[in-house]
């Protein structure tokens, strides 16, 4: 029997694992861990969704979600600069990751860096197909850290 036909699919399912970052190409206990991280985060507990998704990623190292969660984390626990750390990671292993780019853009605008924070906003509009809530939110933090900059600069100094 011929199974010729049967080759177009393998190199589809190859090509398909090879693909970084998809929840269902991960290790399941990576997945299990990067939940437990997710859900303490919603519970306002930082530093415990630090240590799941850490433990996420060590059980598979291409977990984008971890990388991101802990991104995150490190936002909520006011450590912008470990937070734009993480989502580099994140967008390294998948550099079209809407969430991330804008997480990354929130941390460096928390940083100061809204020169690069517009770059992440215009790589987050590239991507955008349709809805681009993502860069809407992004450019409204932007305007407001620009703002509050501008303002801050004209307040007149007191002695």
């Amino acid at each position: 029997m011929r199974l010729w036909f049967l080759l177009p699919a393998a190199v589809l399912a190859t090509a398909a694992l090879a693909a970084p970052g998809r929840d269902d190409q991960l290790k399941p206990v990576s997945v299990q861990l990067a939940a437990i991280g997710q859900a303490a985060l919603t519970a306002g507990k930082p530093q415990d969704a630090i240590d799941s998704f850490e433990a996420a990623l060590a059980s598979d190292p291409r977990n984008v979600g971890a990388f991101s969660g802990i991104a995150l984390a490190y936002e909520r626990l006011g450590l912008p600069g470990k937070a734009v750390k993480y989502y580099r990671e994140a967008l390294a292993l998948n550099p079209s990751d809407i969430a991330a780019l804008e997480g990354q853009g929130r941390a460096l605008v928390a940083r100061g860096a809204t020169a690069r924070a517009q770059i992440n906003l215009a790589r987050i509009k590239a991507l955008c197909r349709a809805d681009c809530s993502a860069a809407a939110r992004l450019e409204g933090t932007i305007a407001k850290a620009t703002q509050t900059a501008s303002a801050a600069a004209a307040k007149p100094v007191s002695n």
